[in-house]
């Protein structure tokens, strides 16, 4: 599906002075539109704003990022990927405070993804950590092993080997040492 929209609203977009690191320098003449957008693929949500052609605000929010209103009408936020701190300047504070309620939005959004990526990661790991050296554990999840779970099957890549059949879905080729072994995993 890729990214989509998921909110729009117009400002004037400012950029701190990368060199005083305390005056805002304006990155658009007039107010631009600056919009909220989802990538269901990646589960991420980015700031973007174009002046013409040009994006003058792409910035994937995180966690750790903090929008503040410092004013009846303007709001910052810091991207350390970028390296700037973000101003916008709305033309009333309703809307500087629906931009605001929908960062707060996307941060939680985005904190709770991480959150569960990090579990599966750790879930995915943990009995690998525990293995002892020498034997093959089999908790893996095909998911783990392809990254995606479309495809079950791995090719058995022992070297000379004469020409085989393909794998059946329960098949999976680890590799242990510098030899290859294969290990059946049930698909209970």
């Amino acid at each position: 599906m890729g990214e989509q929209p998921i909110y729009s609203t117009r400002a004037h977009v400012f950029q701190i002075d990368p060199n005083t690191k305390k005056n805002w320098v304006p990155t658009s003449k007039h107010a631009v539109t600056v919009s909220y957008f989802y990538d269901s693929t990646r589960n991420v949500y980015r700031i973007i704003s174009l002046d013409g052609t040009k994006a003058i605000i792409n910035s994937t929010i995180s966690p750790n990022m903090t929008f503040t209103k410092t004013s009846q009408k303007f709001g910052q936020w810091a991207d350390s990927r970028a390296n700037t701190v973000y101003g916008l300047g709305f033309s009333s504070e309703r809307h500087l405070a629906k931009f605001a309620d929908k960062f707060a939005e996307c941060k939680e959004a985005a904190r709770l993804a991480k959150e569960k990526s990090l579990e599966k990661m750790g879930l995915a790991n943990s009995p690998s950590q525990e293995s002892v050296p020498g034997d093959i554990q089999s908790p893996m999840t095909p998911e783990s092993i392809n990254g995606t779970g479309d495809e079950l099957g791995v090719p058995d890549l022992t070297p000379n080997s004469e020409s085989q059949s393909e794998p059946s879905p329960n098949t999976q080729t680890f590799t242990h040492r510098p030899v290859f072994q294969t290990c059946r995993i049930c698909s209970a």
